[in-house]
């Protein structure tokens, strides 16, 4: 028989990246958008479908699909790419602006992805701990520029904390330094000040977005960029051929279309996250983060392991994120009735 074949150096010491779901009554450890898209929708995506040429390739420049979202952002055509999910936009950025010999910075505590995708791409990662309450400060620029990064991150609004950080500091990162500094907006529709209106004078500023949270469409997984167009055209070398189905671009145009009764399930989002940090705020011994996001970060008056454990016996599920904010756990804005479980669930946990 012959020897197995070797990995990659340290390829075997991570561990493939991958979180259980449970069936439970009230699932609020991702994020997700508790609402569907109306029916309207599906009914134009299933006529979409019916017509897709699925013998053939699909348009690889993803030309209707770039055109929807370039018109629904308002920005040119040219600067703007899609992928499958925000994260594979990501890759391709670090593609493009990373690897061997480059290094990627980021501000933690934040979105345990930007690490693993520069490991994936041999960009070494450098972390930057910022300290409470997670804002980048002009003293944090100046440091983070100091350490000389190819590849600069900032999640805004931040996960898992929540809060948007000041788009100064993002003008301050571009300015200061000629490195790609990406903007993760993945939850810029729930709160917070888009950087976007920079990337017209700040060509290495580039806007990372996603159909998966405000689009309800995480299941489609799509994502985009808003960038100078010089950034698209170096995404262009390194992406997959036809690297996005045609079935996934005919959901992102039907999403797209709909983006009125998408931005109305916003606000019932909105309006269960301020329900939660209000009633989190009145249970004693509880530490709350304010939220821009669709999800609120808080520490419970007992240990984060036994409180999740506890929610979990009473069918709720939050996230434990204490290995990036000590006795730490994040709970996302699900629909009223679900807000409801995780509320009387902790009630019950915590007294």
């Amino acid at each position: 028989m012959s020897p197995a074949a070797e990995p990659r150096s340290g390829l075997r010491d991570v561990a493939p990246y991958a979180y259980t779901q449970l069936d439970v009554a009230a699932r609020l450890n991702t994020n997700e958008c508790p609402h569907p898209l109306p029916e309207g929708f599906f009914d134009e995506l299933a006529r979409a479908v019916h017509d897709l040429p699925l013998h053939r390739y699909p348009d690889g420049r993803m030309t209707r699909l770039r055109e929807e979202l370039a018109a629904c952002a308002g920005h040119d055509l040219e600067g703007t790419w899609a992928a499958n999910g925000s994260n594979e936009i990501l890759t391709e950025l670090l593609l493009a602006y990373g690897g061997p010999g480059r290094s990627a910075l980021t501000f933690e505590p934040t979105y345990l992805l930007h690490s693993r995708l520069s490991w994936l791409t041999h960009t070494s990662v450098v972390q930057y701990r910022l300290q409470e309450p997670f804002t980048i400060g002009e003293q944090d620029v100046e440091r983070a520029i100091a350490l000389e990064p190819a590849v600069i991150f900032v999640c805004s609004p931040n996960n898992p904390t929540g809060n948007a950080q000041p788009v100064q500091a993002v003008r301050s990162l571009a300015e200061r330094r000629d490195a790609l500094v990406i903007v993760d907006e993945a939850y810029i529709e729930f709160g917070g000040q888009s950087a976007l209106p920079l990337v017209a004078d700040h060509p290495n500023v580039v806007i990372v977005r996603t159909l998966s949270k405000a689009f309800a469409l995480a299941g489609a997984r799509i994502g985009y960029c808003l960038a100078a167009p010089e950034v698209v055209e170096d995404l262009q070398r390194v992406r997959l051929p036809y690297h996005m189905s045609a079935l996934a671009q005919a959901a992102g145009i039907a999403a797209i279309r709909h983006a009125p009764q998408a931005m109305s399930i916003l606000q019932a989002v909105r309006e269960q996250r301020d329900r939660i940090v209000e009633a989190l705020c009145a249970a004693p011994g509880v530490e709350v983060f304010g939220s821009d996001a669709n999800f609120v970060l808080f520490r419970p008056s007992k240990p984060a392991g036994e409180v999740w454990r506890g929610l979990l016996d009473r069918g709720v599920l939050v996230r434990d994120v204490t290995g990036a904010v000590p006795n730490g756990l994040r709970v996302t804005a699900g629909a009223a009735h679900e807000v409801d479980l995780f509320l009387h669930a902790l009630s019950e946990v915590l007294s």
